[in-house]
């Protein structure tokens, strides 16, 4: 397989609030990109079967900024898309290494850009949260927990259509999966949609990852996998900003991602919110390689 690898693409702040900066590269995610070329994950994906053949860094330039974090969002999710959809038309599999959640909304307008306005394309959200919120139910405000919500064309447009999505994600075409912190109002607007939340593990209510994506792969011609690393228990991410406990392990997590490359309709991928800085950041690191690894093997056969 041929990847275009789309890194550090990481503007904002840590947090993804609504104050802090864009247009500048701030906190530990933006490091992440160039922590994983500097332990060789290019060498390693080539020993896995697949070649990098394309790269890209898309990076909102200062003169484009405009203050309104919203259209910033939205202006650099168009960079974004600009790339996955290059990646698509050049026959090459773009993944997002680096980053945040937020980079959702343009890495989905790139697959609409490049696969077509007619093209069924579903997504699987690995996640310790649902980032579903609006600026209605959210108890923070931080934009960083509302990316699904705006591909899902619940709040913010300015940033969906900035970022060139035209039209929204179906929910019915969205399987979160863990997902064990929602917000009360969070967790009841997800329940007044078709999203589907999946499990990992086997004591958790709920459908199961292979069920629920092969019901999903049956009625898209496309998926999406998007990993937050924060995803894995919380002491394999013990610095990220919102890690949580009671998590699964990599073994499981590993489990769940075949399940998702086993339907053979993965058409882009990304692991995000890594941070390999600070005394924790070895761990982080080795966590969020391993996802990448893992996940390019599975695409791979």
């Amino acid at each position: 397989m041929r990847i275009h690898l789309i890194a550090n693409p990481a503007v904002e702040s840590t947090s993804g609030d609504s104050t802090g900066p864009i247009g500048t590269r701030a906190g530990g995610f933006a490091r992440a990109s160039d922590a994983y070329l500097a332990e060789g994950i290019v060498a390693e994906f080539v020993a896995l079967g697949a070649e990098v053949t394309g790269t890209s860094r898309p990076e909102l330039p200062p003169e484009s900024v405009s203050g309104d974090r919203v259209r910033d969002l939205g202006r650099h999710g168009a960079l974004i898309a600009q790339s996955v959809a290059g990646a698509i038309a050049a026959g090459e599999s773009p993944v997002l290494a680096g980053g945040t959640c937020n980079h959702l909304v343009g890495m989905m307008a790139g697959l609409q850009q490049g696969l077509g306005a007619d093209a069924r394309i579903g997504l699987v959200w690995f996640d310790a949260h649902g980032d579903f919120n609006t600026p209605r139910t959210s108890h923070s405000g931080m934009l960083g927990g509302m990316p699904v919500a705006v591909v899902a064309g619940l709040c913010h447009p300015t940033w969906r259509e900035g970022a060139g999505m035209t039209a929204p994600l179906a929910t019915d075409r969205i399987v979160m999966v863990d997902v064990r912190n929602l917000d009360p109002e969070e967790a009841t607007l997800v329940a007044a949609t078709d999203v589907t939340i999946a499990q990992l593990r086997p004591d958790a209510p709920g459908p199961r990852v292979d069920e629920a994506v092969m019901d999903l792969a049956a009625r898209v011609d496309h998926l999406y996998l998007h990993i937050d690393a924060d995803v894995l228990d919380k002491s394999l991410q013990p610095n990220h900003p919102t890690a949580e406990p009671d998590g699964p392990d990599l073994a499981a997590t590993v489990a769940g991602i075949q399940t998702v490359f086993a339907t053979g309709k993965v058409r882009a991928l990304a692991v995000v919110s890594v941070d390999p800085t600070g005394p924790d950041g070895s761990v982080s690191l080795a966590s969020g390689l391993a996802l990448l690894r893992e996940s390019v093997a599975a695409w791979s056969v």
